[in-house]
């Protein structure tokens, strides 16, 4: 590993400070660590954010303000979580080892790296990790990778199971910046590769992750379905967040989130207003991915990503709608 200086923010505003010249800000470490030891990562120093007073699971309005160094674990079982956001609550319990989420925080969720394996090799070609070389995973081992939302760039994936339900549940980003604080919706907050696929999210030099805020309850049937390759520890080749109310056999409201298919969770607005006033059915779940995956393309090895997407949605959907699909 490349020596680096570390030193402990004492407030908020230094660690804007030190992250505006250049150090990175760490947390829980269970991937920028890792990413160091490999060289991926080789930053000459970090900040750690750990004794700021970002521990906080608080009412906001109708809604609920999460702190940023809230770990994974207490996240998801918070009696509140638990009760009114059950989606986030199954996402997180999917998403790592209990070692791993008890350390792991709620900002370094968002924030941690691709896992695509050309990323974490040095000897491969990797627009994000080394800007301009090409991209290894497009004529290589890419089973794991995006089928909606990417380029030529990159087709790396995001890994997050958290911010694939944050993405459903409509929640929103607090940072706090070298201006003053902001609010950024989730939607709003990753980037699609482009050009520049190092660049990952909207964050600007300085910037501090705070909190994270959801909006108020949505009820409804709520499912975070996660198909992978083995039942533990493993990152999703296709999962779906689904929050859907039914009344009166009708559905009134849809909000699903993806992961696994695209560079950053996905959400396709087109393909919930095709379910909103409409009975469930087979046919309309059917229509529903239609929707979704009308863009989608695969690179050969993860093509299969594309009828599975189809099948775990309309699973999804039969269990979010009280199994009314028919």
């Amino acid at each position: 590993m490349k020596p680096f200086d570390y030193i402990r923010a004492p407030s908020v505003g230094e660690a804007n400070a030190a992250a505006a010249a250049g150090a990175v800000i760490i947390a829980g470490g269970t991937n920028l660590l890792d990413l160091m030891k490999l060289e991926v990562m080789a930053p000459d120093r970090l900040v750690d954010i750990t004794r700021l007073d970002l521990k906080m699971i608080e009412a906001a309005g109708a809604g609920l303000r999460v702190g940023a160094l809230v770990t994974n674990s207490d996240l998801a079982a918070h009696e509140s979580v638990r009760q009114d956001y059950p989606v986030l609550a199954k996402a997180l319990l999917a998403g790592a080892s209990g070692q791993l989420r008890n350390k792991a925080t709620t900002g370094g969720n968002l924030l941690q790296r691709t896992r695509c394996p050309y990323f974490y090799d040095l000897a491969q070609a990797c627009n994000k990790r080394a800007p301009g070389t090409g991209c290894s995973a497009l004529g290589g081992v890419n089973r794991m990778h995006a089928v909606l939302g990417a380029s030529a760039h990159c087709i790396a994936t995001h890994p997050s199971d958290m911010a694939v339900a944050l993405l459903a549940l409509g929640a929103a980003v607090e940072i706090a910046g070298r201006d003053g604080m902001r609010q950024i919706p989730l939607d709003a907050f990753y980037r699609l590769p482009g050009d520049t696929p190092h660049i990952e999210t909207v964050l600007e030099p300085g910037d501090v992750i705070t909190a994270i805020l959801l909006p108020a309850p949505r009820g409804g049937g709520q499912v975070y379905r996660k198909v992978r390759d083995r039942a533990s520890y493993a990152f999703a080749l296709v999962s779906v967040a689904a929050v859907v109310r039914v009344e009166g056999g009708v559905i009134k409201e849809a909000a699903l989130a993806f992961g696994g298919l695209a560079p950053k969770p996905w959400r396709d607005p087109a393909a919930e207003a095709v379910l909103v006033g409409e009975a469930p059915s087979d046919a309309l779940f059917a229509k529903a991915a239609d929707v979704l995956l009308a863009e989608a393309a695969g690179v050969g090895g993860n093509d299969f990503k594309i009828p599975l997407a189809r099948r775990t949605l309309a699973a999804v959907l039969t269990e979010a709608t009280g199994g009314a699909g028919r």
